[in-house]
């Protein structure tokens, strides 16, 4: 019994299956499969092609390359300095210009350095001491200005004090000071920016190509009258980016200037322009610790005595990041075709949907399973049935179950001395006695056989016990 169960399903394997098509004149499921239709084309042209331009072959790979300048002159007035005009090659660090460039809006000058011996500051607490003992010869002072020479340096009538140290003296005093560079806002950045499409040999400037050689001097970026005037105020960068720069201008910040190149070589050249945005990438907090930019840097000179000297300028400002994005995409049947493809084979999936709403989900689905469903006639038993192929899908998970099953058609047996039986034959055509068994299937078709016939050519053989028949 087992073996010939195994064999059954096994020849199974081999079976071929083709499609059946029937018309449902069910009004519910045809308006959802137009609705879903509907779906499936509306985001294919919609979303895929029109939106996300799913016909263009794309490079997001950019090549780029930024060079700036700045112009502008401020004055201040200090007692380290004096009365001192700053020029680009004084306030753009560094002065060469590239995409990352600092502006100086604020500065703590301490001129006149000198290497030599000097009490550290009393701001730093590994300095601090009672006596010699605490400031050992030869050690480094922690998040200090020089090595430690053995002293301890007391002021008049104080019990503690700072160990002498070996560094630039004088230390440099921490104290706050009021911006000098007040009219950096009104300083210009000229933004020069090169891009390669390599994939699609496309190359282009943000620089109006133009023999008009006041041009530059004269324009100033804006979206809709210059879109290829890369000259900038400073004052206008940071208001864009939602700040005031003269709210910058004690403790510094950092400026994000995006230029974004999104452009549909399908288009004319000229249709590809680009756009800016601004981000401040600081963050701003009054009680933050971070707020804000600095560094220092000197400048070193000798006297006329040949002695090494150095000014160290403790800067605030502006730094300003410029980032470079870009994609551009251009027609190709490839991308075309995969997602004309994949369109179709969402078009089958909603089939497929419409199928499992009609099988399985209404009243009227057992009746549209049989039609749907269909095995050729095929004898194995004591009766004659027709194997059907069921799915039975579990809606409520994300698993599809494909499980195959035969529907049986009943057995009836009779014997022919049963002439009430209109199926019978009548006796004269059937032995005496003689017991037949027949099939009744849905169709109406009617076999009549003995159960004989039935054993010889069925490899069921229990199928043929007496007791059935």
């Amino acid at each position: 019994m087992a073996g010939s169960f195994c064999n059954k399903y096994f020849v199974s394997l081999f079976d071929y299956k083709t499609e059946k098509y029937i018309v449902a004149r069910n009004k519910k499921v045809g308006v959802l499969y137009r609705l879903i239709q509907l779906s499936i084309i509306g985001y294919i042209i919609g979303w895929v092609f029109i939106s996300k331009k799913g016909y263009q072959e794309t490079d997001e790979a950019i090549q780029s390359s930024v060079i700036t300048k700045l112009k502008g002159v401020s004055v201040t007035n200090t007692t380290e300095s004096g009365l001192r005009v700053w020029s680009p090659e004084d306030y753009v660090i560094p002065s060469q210009g590239e995409a990352v460039l600092f502006v100086v809006t604020n500065f703590l000058e301490t001129p006149n350095q000198k290497l030599g011996y000097c009490a550290e500051s009393s701001h730093i607490l590994d300095a601090h001491c009672q006596d010699d003992k605490d400031c050992e010869e030869g050690k480094m002072v922690v998040a200090g200005h020089g090595v430690k020479s053995g002293k301890c340096i007391k002021k008049d009538g104080d019990t503690n004090g700072s160990c002498e140290i070996y560094a630039w003296c004088p230390i440099e005093k921490k104290q706050k000071t009021e911006s000098h560079l007040t009219n950096a806002e009104n300083f210009t950045i000229y933004i020069k920016n090169f891009i390669n499409f390599s994939k699609f040999k496309f190359s282009k400037s943000n620089v109006l190509e133009t023999d008009n050689k006041s041009y530059l001097k004269t324009c100033r970026y804006d979206e809709e009258l210059h879109p290829y005037c890369p000259i900038f105020r400073l004052g206008d960068i940071t208001k864009r980016a939602g700040f005031n720069i003269r709210d910058m201008y004690t403790n510094g910040g950092s400026i994000g200037i995006i230029i974004d190149w999104n452009c549909d070589l399908d288009k004319d050249y000229s249709n590809c322009n680009p756009q800016y945005r601004f981000t401040r990438l600081d963050k701003v907090s009054n009680k933050s610790s971070t707020v804000g930019f600095n560094f220092r840097h000197a400048w070193y000179f000798k006297n006329a005595a040949g002695e090494s000297y150095r000014s160290l300028y403790k800067v605030y400002g502006v730094r300003f990041n410029i980032m470079v994005h870009g994609k551009a995409g251009m027609f190709s049947i490839i991308p075309t075709a995969i997602n004309i493809a994949s369109g179709l084979a969402l078009m089958g999936a909603g089939a497929f949907f419409c199928d499992l709403v009609l099988l399985y989900l209404i009243k009227k689905g057992n009746s549209y399973r049989e039609r749907k469903f269909e095995g050729s006639r095929c004898q194995c038993g004591r009766s004659v049935h027709i194997p059907t192929v069921i799915m039975k899908v579990l809606l409520l998970t994300t698993v599809l179950l494909l499980l195959c099953s035969t529907q049986v058609l009943a057995l009836r047996c009779f014997t022919c001395d049963n002439t009430n039986d209109p199926d019978c034959k009548t006796e004269t055509e059937c032995p005496e006695s003689a017991q037949y068994c027949k099939t009744v299937e849905r169709a109406g078709d009617i076999q009549s056989r003995t159960c004989e016939e039935f054993c010889a050519e069925s490899e069921f053989v229990t199928c043929c016990d007496e007791d059935l028949c």
